[in-house]
This record gives structure tokens, C-alpha cells and sequence, in this order.
């Protein structure tokens, strides 16, 4: 018999619409404001269906239109090197109030200069700050839905290591490549094998992510700037060696085999691939 996996879900009781999307694996998101009704949803870990939409309407007022909720976003005005500076710690996570997701981060280094509105890129997603205090030493963000969507960031629980970079400027050394902390889709672990104190990693993804992925190029992997040694086509994949500092620096080491990492692939191939595909090349050679 298949075992059910369970998520204790928060929401405002005025909140028409809300939908959860779903790990394959057991989630909870706890923090409940006391004005808060919970709902408890089970599913079947083994079905096809990975989301599921909760309408709950408030019997006071049936006809109430759909609430339009304001989440923050980071416009495209953040760059990050890859470098990451911290491990952070997931405080707590959930629902605001205004229907919003939003997710505590205890740190220490990224709050040292730190600003309400900065970006600071939390396993490789460009998030913005909206909360940050330096005696409690931790700091706010809020997260989209195509956030959630996209990401591993989902899977997140009290406790969950995070990596964490603050936004580049202009008098950074760059020590790894150019990342935006826009996450272009998800991988999965494949496997894990050391080789003396290094460590190699090899990720799954989605063949329109694979065909930017080349051999001895740059990809972020959980905000981790890292040189791809191989790729494999007919499996999907592409690996990785962690050198033993790296191992101590990231999260990478901590996660198991089967589980989520937030992938984004060097901006430059996507460039090349527009490029092609519009027919500028051809337009250069025909002038």
C-alpha cells in the first residue's frame, strides 16, 4: 500500500484561491498566524500529478472576487559571481497574511552592509530582501509563485542549509562567472561518489537545459559557480568534482541522492542560441 505523504497548509480565511505545489517527498509548512484556519491535504507520493488547487470561500461573503496578491521580485538589475559567501539556516517559512510566501534566514556575513530592497541570491535564486535584523542576526524574503514553481526552494524546511551571495558591485573581484539568480529549471542528484577528498556529482535535467550545458563550461548549481567535466546525453546529464573546501563551503554535500538542485545554465549560450535561431548569423553572411 502506498504510503501518503501530508502538508499542513495555512491560509487566511478570506483567501479564495491558493495553490500548493507538491514535493515528491514530505513537506510541512508550519508559523501559523492564530487568525489562520489549517487544512490538512494528503497525496499519494506515486501520482503523476505534482500540484493541486485549494479553493476555499468564505461563507460570509460567496461572491468575493479573487484577491490580487503582491509578491516581491528582484527586476533584472542583480549579478553574483557564483562565489558563495555563507551557509545560511531556513528559520522558519510560510504563508504571510497577505497571502504572500515568505522565508526567515538566519546569516551572519551577507548582513553586514546589507539594505532593505538588497538582492541576495539564496541557492541561486535572486531574492529580495524585506525584512533584516542584525541583532537576530537573520533577514526576510519574500518568494513569487513561478518562484516556487521553478525552483527547489519548495523543499525548504526549519533547519535547511541554504547557500547565500549577495548582488555584485562594481569594485568585486570576480571569482566565478556571471550568474543573474534566475533559476532556469531544476536537476536531480544522480549520484555521489568521492575520489580521494573530492567529491563527484552528477545531476539530471531536462534536455533544454542539457543542450546549454558543454563540457569544461560554467553552470550555477544551487548558486555554486562550477566547471561541468562531462556530459552525458543519452542519460541526461552532466557532472561535477567538488574539491574538499568547496565540500565544507556549500550545500551541495549535504543533499542526497534523489534530491532537487536549482540549475542555471551560462547566460552567454542562451545569447548564442537566440542569435541562431533569429537568423542573424545567416542576415551577417548574405550582406
Amino acid at each position: 500500500m502506498a504510503v501518503s505523504s501530508h502538508l499542513f497548509l495555512s491560509l487566511p480565511k478570506s483567501t479564495p484561491t491558493a495553490s500548493i505545489f507538491l514535493p515528491n517527498s514530505q513537506n510541512s509548512i508550519s508559523n501559523l498566524p492564530p487568525n489562520h484556519t489549517k487544512n490538512h491535504l494528503t497525496f499519494n507520493p506515486n501520482s503523476r500529478f505534482q500540484s493541486i488547487s485549494l479553493h476555499l470561500v468564505d461563507p460570509l461573503k460567496p461572491k468575493t472576487p479573487s484577491l490580487h496578491r503582491s509578491y516581491y521580485s528582484s527586476p533584472i538589475r542583480s549579478l553574483f559571481t557564483g562565489i558563495v559567501e555563507e551557509m545560511g539556516q531556513i528559520k522558519q517559512l510560510g504563508f504571510a497574511e497577505d497571502g504572500g510566501f515568505e522565508m526567515k534566514i538566519s546569516a551572519k556575513t551577507v548582513l553586514s552592509d546589507l539594505k532593505l530592497g538588497d538582492s541576495i541570491a539564496v541557492n541561486g535564486t535572486c531574492l529580495t530582501v524585506t525584512e533584516f535584523d542584525t541583532t537576530a542576526s537573520d533577514f526576510m524574503v519574500g518568494l513569487a509563485p513561478e518562484t516556487l514553481r521553478k525552483t527547489s526552494l519548495i523543499e525548504l524546511e526549519p533547519g535547511s542549509l541554504v547557500n547565500l551571495e549577495r548582488s555584485l558591485q562594481p569594485t568585486s573581484r570576480m571569482g566565478g562567472h556571471f550568474v543573474q539568480g534566475h533559476v532556469d529549471g531544476t536537476g536531480e542528484i544522480m549520484s555521489r561518489v568521492p575520489e580521494g577528498d573530492s567529491l563527484w556529482v552528477k545531476i539530471r535535467t531536462l534536455p533544454e537545459l542539457l543542450k546549454f550545458i558543454v563540457p569544461k563550461g560554467y553552470i550555477a548549481v544551487d548558486g555554486t559557480s562550477l566547471t561541468v567535466v562531462n556530459v552525458f546525453e543519452e542519460e541526461g546529464c552532466f557532472d561535477f568534482m567538488l574539491v574538499a573546501y568547496t565540500q565544507q563551503n556549500v550545500v551541495i554535500p549535504f543533499k542526497k541522492v534523489g534530491q532537487k538542485v536549482n540549475l542555471e545554465v551560462d547566460i552567454i549560450g542562451k545569447y548564442v542560441e537566440r542569435l541562431l535561431r533569429s537568423g542573424f548569423v545567416d542576415s551577417i553572411h548574405t550582406s
